[in-house]
């Protein structure tokens, strides 16, 4: 009987401290006019501006479904392939970047840097961007585009040899 008792108590004791832990006013001043917080702050506008109406919005996908990033394999892989005397430093293969430090080509003397940036999924040259730099600023415009040449070569390889498998 007692233990019943005791039970009882605790649980009307617990239902006081939830319910007086809700408050009737005091506390936290909510009179805050959401058009003085920048939208970072501002709980009423979501990343691109729009007004939220309520919090379930915090929930939904409000990202364009036709915004994707896509890198062509095959280019991919013959500028990993074709810089591979490079040492890699950055790498991003969902946004199509990689950045190499300096490294000096077999046979050659002069050390150069690259970065590389696909574009586009097709196996285009307008897909490809590539800059290269010397210790003495950016590399002779025929340098790039001989290795531009070169990547492009080694990709239309690579898909070949794809699609003859």
């Amino acid at each position: 009987m007692t233990f019943a008792r005791g039970t009882r108590i605790a649980s009307v004791l617990a239902l006081v401290a939830v319910l007086s832990s809700c408050g009737w006013g005091g506390g936290i001043s909510t009179d805050v006019d959401p058009n003085d917080l920048p939208d970072e702050f501002n709980p009423y506008v979501d990343n691109d501006g729009n007004d939220r109406e309520t919090i379930w919005d915090l929930f939904t996908n409000l990202d364009d479904p036709n915004t994707s990033l896509e890198v062509n394999r095959y280019l991919w892989a013959a500028s990993l392939d074709i810089l591979n005397f490079l040492p890699v430093e950055r790498i991003d293969a969902f946004s199509g970047v990689f950045v190499t430090g300096y490294g000096t080509p077999p046979g050659g003397g002069r050390s150069y840097r690259a970065t590389v940036y696909i574009t586009d999924p097709a196996l285009d040259a307008r897909s490809l961007k590539v800059s290269l730099n010397t210790r003495s600023g950016p590399a002779d415009p025929d340098t790039v585009r001989a290795v531009e040449d070169a990547i492009l070569s080694r990709a239309r390889q690579l898909r070949i040899k794809h699609t003859a498998l």
